[in-house]
This record gives structure tokens, sequence and C-alpha cells, in this order.
């Protein structure tokens, strides 16, 4: 599984409906309204890259709204909520 971090400038006006028409896409399993340099930040989960590719370039770019993204793929997830998890199973190192 491909995880990315998305993140959307839109036109003030229209970052709720943005960000909801953002959050009903396939493969985006989050969107957050953040405070900073981005209006918004949306993680996406993909099978494949032409799937990731899909859902940025061809479904989030084109919700109206939008002016621009920038998306940072991850190589590893580091999650408290995951090593716990692991704990609970019994894999401690």
């Amino acid at each position: 599984m491909i995880t990315a971090i998305v993140l959307v400038d839109t036109e003030a006006a229209l970052i709720p409906e943005a960000a909801a028409a953002i959050a009903d896409l396939p493969d985006v399993t989050e969107v957050y309204s953040v405070t900073g340099d981005v209006d918004l930040v949306a993680v996406v989960r993909a099978r494949r890259h032409e799937d990731l590719a899909d859902a940025v370039a061809d479904r989030i770019s084109k919700v109206p709204g939008v002016v621009r993204t920038r998306t940072h793929i991850a190589f590893r997830t580091y999650s408290r909520h995951d090593l716990e998890q692991a704990f609970d199973l019994g894999l401690e190192g």
C-alpha cells in the first residue's frame, strides 16, 4: 500500500466544499483543514503508483476550488497506534 500526504491549496471561499469533495474521492482516507502554508492536508492510500496518480492528478486537482497540490509519498509509517498494537500481539523487539 502506498501512502501519500497531499498538501492542497484552495480558493479561500471554497475550503469547506473542496474538503468535503476530496474526502468523498476514492483512495482518500482523511482530509484535514489546517493552519499554516496550505489549506488542506489529504491522506491518500493506493495499491499502485498509477492509482495514486489518478487520485491526485485526475481527481483531487480537478475538484472545484483546488488551486495547487503538492504530494509527498511516505517511505515508512511510524505510528504510536501501530506500535501499541504490535506490543499487544507480543511482537516485542
